[in-house]
């Protein structure tokens, strides 16, 4: 029987072990597995869900002054910027035109006083001959036709005289409201024409202290706003200071823009110090829903997903105290009739928080990643409330994959922030 030679046998056996470490080595990294995942632990904390729009700050009362009279500007009396009070004059056209024909409808008041007067006395006469059988009752009746014609012809002089009267009293603008001059739109020597429409010459905004927010929100979102609900937003002429607003209205009549449907929502500013401008743009922020003591997933922990060689089937969520599997009937009691509670029993608050969904995040169990199913309740984008008690305040869970030379001892592992 013919040996084999010991040395190749030794290389081979020695090559098979080679093989397997670096399998081993690159496969697994060489570590353990809680040196190579990332961690987060969970913390109890406060969540505010948010839906977010751009707007444009205006005056809640915007005032165009415009003429109802045309005519050449021929004085102004205010500019930009300039405080004003109700009744204050503003500008002046010219009134030549408009004064000499209220010249001439004064004279053709006069001259119809004056037919009245004789159609006045030919109708006395007419009586008193009448009386005495020397004029006919027709003559009569025909004088007294002239009388009520004098009548009605004076009554339409004096009109005319009226309404001339009154268009020569439009050349003088007088601000109708007290407030801040925020636009001017002509010079003097300007002529503005009122022969279709009223041309605008000023525009007042009444009061700069109180503001709104003129903001634009998809339908998606408009569902969850509500009057009296708070906004934070910013402005770009002030990027690291939050101002504060309230909800007003919601509007009912849809803008449509290339198929996107958005409603008009009103925020009511404060603005005491009026350093808000109007026309600036708003960066609004709507919370919709809040929960003080929430249990707090971080988002990365619902994006992970590990290779499908090392995890083990998913768990899925306990029944929610509620008896209905998901916590969708809230955890306050049976059915529908109590309020939602997070966690930790505290109610929730916010339309927003009644629409609960499931995720998947994994849990280290005997160094394997595992599967949980979770409920989840609202979100701020980065973290996610979770409902139910399938984990608890300082369970980890796994967020991403370590780079290699780092471990979770040496600080991989993450705290949840609250928002």
């Amino acid at each position: 029987m013919k040996k084999i030679p010991f040395k190749p046998l030794a290389l081979s056996l020695a090559l098979c072990v080679l093989t397997v470490s670096a399998y081993v080595w690159f496969t697994h990294d060489g570590r353990m597995p809680e040196e190579r995942y990332k961690f987060a632990e969970l913390t109890p904390g406060e969540i505010r869900q948010t839906v977010s729009a751009n707007g444009t700050l205006n005056p809640v009362t915007l005032v165009n002054v415009g003429t109802q009279v045309s005519g050449s500007v021929k004085a102004l009396y205010v500019d930009f910027n300039d405080q004003v009070k109700e009744g204050q004059v503003l500008a002046e056209l010219d009134d030549a035109m408009l004064a000499a024909q209220s010249r001439q409808s004064k004279a053709n008041l006069m001259s119809a006083n004056a037919t009245l007067d004789l159609a006045v006395a030919n109708a006395d006469r007419m009586r008193t001959l009448f009386a005495q059988e020397y004029v006919s009752k027709q003559e009569v009746d025909q004088s007294a036709q002239a009388l009520k014609s004098a009548q009605a012809q004076v009554r339409q002089a004096q009109a005319q005289a009226d309404k001339d009267e009154a268009n020569l009293g439009y050349t003088i603008i007088r601000s109708p409201v007290s407030g801040v001059v925020v636009d001017r739109q002509v010079d003097v020597g300007q002529t503005v024409a009122a022969s279709f429409q009223t041309p605008t010459l000023f525009k007042i905004a009444q009061d700069l202290a109180q503001m709104q927010i003129d903001s634009a929100f998809a339908e998606a979102d408009v569902g969850n706003i509500k009057v009296g609900q708070q906004v934070m937003f910013t402005v770009d002429a002030f990027p690291d200071r939050n101002f504060r607003g309230k909800v007003r209205q919601v509007r009912l009549n849809p803008t449509t823009t290339s198929n996107v449907v958005t409603y008009n929502v009103v925020v009511a500013v404060d603005n005491p110090d009026q350093i808000l401008l109007p026309g600036m743009t708003a960066y609004v922020n709507i919370t919709v829903a809040q929960s003080d003591n929430a249990l707090l997933l971080p988002n990365a922990a619902l994006r992970f997903r590990p290779s499908a060689e090392e995890t083990v089937p998913a768990e899925k969520p306990k029944s929610a105290p509620g008896g209905v599997l998901g916590g969708m009937t809230g955890m306050g009691g049976p059915g529908m009739g109590g309020p939602r509670r997070n966690s930790n029993g505290q109610a929730r608050q916010g339309g927003a928080s009644e629409r609960l969904s499931k995720g998947t995040v994994y849990v280290l169990r005997e160094g394997t990643p595992t599967a949980l199913i979770v409920n989840l309740g609202i979100t701020d984008n980065r973290n996610t409330e979770i409902i139910g008690d399938e984990l608890k305040a300082g369970d980890k869970v796994i967020v991403g994959i370590a780079e290699a030379g780092a471990s979770a001892s040496s600080g991989e592992s993450l705290r949840v922030r609250a928002f």
